[in-house]
């Protein structure tokens, strides 16, 4: 069995990385496409390796040998590779392909050795590998019949997004049998030319071939674990680096992207914190059906937001500003406020990050991170006795990542008694509709009327669980505050289908009481789940979130880059929130992922007891 590499494009999407190097000399995480590609194959029992260069061609073959690799290396000059395109490439090969198997590779893809070996050593003589379709992709998607042939190859133009779950993309890893090669795709290829020009893709000879009805070649499925990328722009570059690297440095790649998953395949992501249950597929629909529209429209300004905001928590549009996002508003809040500003730690970040005055923390001093009404008070007023005046106080309320709750009376008795003591307070309640404890909002007429020095800030993105529309609301009776943040917000801080959305979210009131009630059957179960996992300790929680401390001798930084790389499950890792001890932090998802993190931890801390006995 023999290999064959395209290598002969420009590579121009790529921008300065090939301005002198061919495409596949890019390298991911400091090594290069075609060396890792040649390294793979040398691990095979491959008798030769045939690369079709073109741009660039005499400095890959000077960059390949330099790499002193043992197998037998020979080049084909695509001569008019700016001209052509790969089914031309192909074609100048055509001679090789009739004596041997063959590997055709192109190589701008990189892929884990699990995947070149599944089709190496399936006893099936000529395949094309095929995953199953995600957003990220782009080419040539295909559709299967149970027995894995090729029923219809899908163009661009033809491509159905509603039918896009019965798509396949051509991962362009392929092998042809010799036979394949001689009797049906050399004198295809040679027709395919003579008709239709050079610049074409080798793959419209396949579309050729399967309307034969020989079955002559299959379709290879990728199974889902196994990781591939193929890299056109910088931007795939840039996934592909932190999806093949080092396991203990791919979590921290993926983490600072702070979003996006949705391009790393089949990522369970249990790091950030939405409303599983909410949206209803019926809301959904409703904004579906407005799609044109809302994308080629200009949403409304900043009065007419604040407007609708009023409508659905049923205050003064005065009171209230709307923004991308709960970041947005914690931003521009503590520019704000003057003096000195104390919060609990650990927390959410966001809020002592914008701080540019002075501030102080709280601690709980107990093993749950827990703390009550009357802990609050008893720090101001130890502060106070010290002769550090605080000025305004940050509550979380349920705290993150602790989810530790202060009930709806003692916190009402810790906003009056901050108010007499003239402290600013602010309460974040993103995570409060998750509570066990019903109606237990701020944002009520009568509450900020009586507390001037009130701020409520709510994340709609993370209780409605919307957070791509990136909407959050801040209620205050301070018209001054308000005023300064809706001055200093742009005046389109949010998209025509954030607006949408608050438009018509009022409809679906009694469905988000419905999708409150399976959440917390759900959160109950998970947790009594967690609890039943040795070597986990389970904190106790009224969020949407676990806090987890592990014990023995498991550490938060081991067991969340095994869920990434084993399991492909992202958690946060409170390392960085906390100096001691071993914690994370979990959200709670669908009963089916809750319970796929479940086996997930089980199987880890189960093989870690195991192998601590041995010790």
């Amino acid at each position: 069995m023999q290999a064959i590499i395209l290598a002969a494009g420009m590579g121009k999407r790529l921008g300065e990385l090939t301005r002198d190097n061919t495409k596949c000399m890019v390298k991911v995480n400091g090594v290069s496409l075609i060396e890792r590609m040649l390294l793979q194959i040398s691990g095979h029992n491959i008798s030769r390796v045939v690369i079709v260069i073109g741009y660039e061609g005499n400095k890959l073959k000077d960059y390949i040998e330099k790499l002193e690799l043992s197998i037998p290396i020979e080049y084909i000059e695509n001569s008019v590779y700016n001209k052509t395109n790969n089914i031309y490439s192909l074609y100048l090969a055509r001679d090789l392909l009739s004596e041997d198997d063959t590997i055709l590779f192109e190589s701008d893809i990189i892929f884990e050795d699990a995947v070149l070996s599944s089709l190496i050593e399936d006893k099936r003589p000529t395949l094309a590998l095929v995953a199953k379709y995600e957003s990220w992709m782009d080419g040539t998607c295909l559709k299967l019949d149970d027995e894995d042939n090729i029923v219809e190859f899908v163009s661009k133009n033809r491509f159905q997004f509603d039918e896009s779950n019965n798509y396949f993309k051509t991962v362009n890893l392929y092998k042809f049998s010799r036979h394949f090669s001689v009797k049906y795709y050399i004198p295809f290829l040679k027709a395919y030319i003579k008709a239709l020009g050079d610049n074409e893709y080798y793959e419209q000879v396949l579309k050729v071939i399967t309307m034969l009805d020989s079955q002559e070649i299959k379709a290879k499925r990728l199974k889902e674990s196994y990781k591939w990328y193929e890299i056109d722009d910088i931007q795939d570059l840039d996934i592909a680096s932190s999806m093949f690297s080092k396991e203990d440095e791919r979590l921290g790649l993926i983490s600072k992207r702070y979003g996006g998953y949705w391009r790393y395949s089949r990522l369970l992501d249990f790091c950030y914190l939405v409303n599983p249950y909410f949206p209803t597929k019926h809301l959904k629909d409703e904004m579906r059906a407005s799609f044109d529209t809302l994308l080629t429209k200009y949403p409304s300004g900043m009065e007419v937001n604040s407007l609708l905001a009023s409508n659905i928590f049923g205050i003064n549009t005065t009171n209230i500003v709307v923004g991308n996002g709960a970041a947005e508003l914690i931003k521009s809040l503590m520019q704000y406020l003057e003096g000195v500003t104390a919060y609990i730690k650990p927390t959410f970040e966001e809020y002592p990050n914008r701080l540019s005055n002075k501030n102080i923390f709280y601690t709980p001093c107990n093993d749950n991170f827990s703390y009550t009404a009357e802990d609050i008070k008893n720090f101001i007023t130890d502060e106070r006795n010290k002769g550090v005046e605080i000025d305004n106080f940050i509550l979380i309320n349920p705290d993150n990542p602790s989810g530790n709750y202060i009930g709806y009376n003692d916190l009402t008795g810790l906003i009056s008694w901050c108010h007499s003591h003239r402290i600013k307070i602010i309460v974040d309640e993103s995570f409060a509709d998750f509570s066990d404890e019903n109606d237990n909002t701020l944002i009520r007429s009568e509450m900020l009327e009586e507390y001037k020095e009130l701020y409520v800030i709510k994340s709609i993105s993370k209780s409605y669980g919307v957070p791509g529309l990136r909407l959050g609301v801040l209620a205050s009776c301070d018209i001054e505050a308000v005023d300064y943040i809706k001055k200093d917000v742009s005046i389109w801080n949010i998209n025509s289908f954030a607006e949408f959305y608050m438009q018509i979210m009022c409809k679906y009131k009694s469905e988000y009481i419905g999708a409150l009630e399976s959440f917390r059957k759900e959160r109950k179960r998970f947790g009594e789940r967690l609890s039943e996992i040795s070597g986990i300790r389970l904190l106790p929680s009224q969020a949407n979130y676990f806090m987890l401390e592990l014990l023995g001798d498991m550490s938060a930084d081991k067991l969340s880059n095994r869920l990434l790389s084993d399991y492909n499950i992202l958690i946060k890792n409170l390392k960085a929130k906390i100096n001691q001890g071993e914690y994370l932090r979990i959200s709670v998802r669908n009963r089916e992922d809750n319970d796929k993190l479940i086996n997930a931890l089980r199987e880890i801390m189960d093989s870690e007891c195991f192998n601590g006995s041995l010790n």
